[in-house]
C-alpha cells in the first residue's frame, strides 16, 4: 500500500515523501533574474512545511526573455550565488530542490519576439544550448534536478503543438520532429549534468482544436522515456480549475496520468486539484502513479504536508478561488484570516 509519506528513490533523487510542490509563479525577481529576501522566505516556508521536493517557479533560461516580468533566471553565471543560497534554504529542511527551466518566448537582438515558425534552425539549436547551459548552472548551484517546462503553452509547449508548429525543417511536421527539441535538450542535459534528476512538465492535452491531444502527448512521453527522462509531471492547458471540492472532483489530470503510468516505465507525477489525503492515497493505490504535486493548496498552507502527517488536518483549506493569481507574488487572500 502506498502512503503519501513513503520515502521514494528516483534516479539521482531521494525524496522523504511522495509530495512535491509544483512550480508556482512568484514574479518577485528583478529584470536580470536576481532574487532576494521575499523569495528566500517563500521557499524556506515551503521547505519547512514538509514537502519532499520543491520545483521552483518559472525560471527562464534566457537573459532576453521578456514574456512577462518578475521571472527568475539561470541565464548568467553572476546569478549562481543567489540561487545557491536559495538551494541552501531548501536543503536545510531535508527537502530536494529542482529548478524548473523554461522559456516564455525567443526575442531577437532588437528585443522583438520571434514566432516559433520564423526561427531559423540555428535559433532552435541556440535555444537548446540555453537550456543545457542553465542546467549546468543549476548543478553548480546545488539543485538536485531540473524540470524542462513543456506545458501551459509557453515556448516549448507551443513548439511541440501541431496547432502552432508548421515548420518544414527537422524540428517541424511530424510528432517526432516537433518533439526533437525536447529530446535534444534532454540528451544534452543528461550528457552535461549526469548527476541531476531530469524531469519534464508536459500537457496531457492543449485542450484546443488542432492542438496536442492525449494520444500524441502519450506518444511524445514514450519518446522521452526512450531518451532517458527520469520522471514526467502531467499537466495541461487551462490549469488551476476553480470549484475543486475535497472528495468530489479532485485530480483533474488523474485519468491521463494513470494511463501514462501504465504505458511507460517512468515515475509519473500528477498535479491538478488535489485537496484531501484520503483521495490522494486512494488514487496512488489505484494507479501506478508514484508522486503527487500541489500548487494552490501550498500557497495557502505551506505547512500542509506537516498537518497531514500530524493528523492536524486531512483536507486542504484552499477553496480554488484563484484569487491568489491576482495578488502580488501569488499570495492567498485568506492567509492570516480565521478559517
Amino acid at each position: 500500500m502506498k502512503n503519501i509519506f513513503d520515502a521514494v528513490e528516483l534516479k539521482n533523487l531521494h525524496l522523504k515523501n511522495r509530495l512535491i510542490r509544483s512550480a508556482t509563479w512568484e514574479g518577485l525577481a528583478e529584470t536580470d533574474g536576481s532574487i532576494g529576501d521575499d523569495t528566500y522566505k517563500i521557499y524556506h516556508e515551503l521547505a519547512a512545511g514538509g514537502v519532499g521536493a520543491i520545483i521552483t517557479g518559472f525560471t527562464s533560461v534566457a537573459t532576453n526573455d521578456f514574456y512577462f516580468g518578475g521571472m527568475m533566471r539561470l541565464s548568467d553565471n553572476k546569478l549562481i550565488p543567489q540561487y545557491k543560497k536559495l538551494v541552501e534554504f531548501i536543503h536545510a529542511e531535508n527537502c530536494a530542490a529542482i529548478s524548473q527551466l523554461a522559456l516564455g518566448a525567443f526575442y531577437d537582438k532588437n528585443f522583438v519576439e520571434v514566432p516559433e515558425n520564423n526561427l531559423s534552425t540555428e535559433n532552435v539549436r541556440e535555444i537548446i544550448k540555453m537550456f543545457v547551459d542553465a542546467a549546468i548552472r543549476a548543478e553548480i548551484c546545488g539543485f538536485d534536478g531540473v524540470q524542462i517546462h513543456a506545458a501551459h503553452f509557453f515556448f516549448l509547449s507551443r513548439f511541440i503543438s501541431p496547432l502552432i508548429n508548421h515548420r518544414s525543417d527537422e524540428f517541424g511536421g511530424s510528432t517526432e520532429n516537433r518533439a526533437k527539441i525536447l529530446l535534444d535538450i534532454l540528451r544534452d542535459i543528461k550528457t552535461s549534468t549526469p548527476k541531476l534528476h531530469v524531469t519534464i512538465k508536459i500537457n496531457s492535452s492543449d485542450f484546443t482544436g488542432g492542438g496536442l491531444n492525449e494520444n500524441e502527448s502519450l506518444e511524445i512521453c514514450k519518446m522521452l522515456e526512450a531518451g532517458g527522462i527520469d520522471s514526467i509531471e502531467v499537466s495541461g492547458n487551462g490549469t488551476s480549475v476553480g470549484g475543486i471540492k475535497a472528495g468530489v472532483n479532485e485530480g483533474y489530470f488523474a485519468d491521463f496520468a494513470a494511463r501514462l503510468a501504465d504505458e511507460v516505465n517512468v515515475p509519473i507525477i500528477c498535479v491538478g486539484g488535489w485537496r484531501s489525503r484520503e483521495v490522494m492515497e486512494k488514487f496512488l493505490n489505484q494507479s501506478n502513479v508514484e508522486l503527487l504535486s500541489l500548487s494552490r493548496p501550498l500557497v495557502r498552507e505551506p505547512d500542509l504536508p506537516k498537518k497531514f502527517l500530524s493528523g492536524e488536518s486531512s483536507v486542504a483549506k484552499c477553496v480554488s478561488c484563484n484569487a491568489c493569481y491576482r495578488t502580488p507574488a501569488h499570495r492567498c487572500i485568506f492567509s492570516g484570516r480565521r478559517s
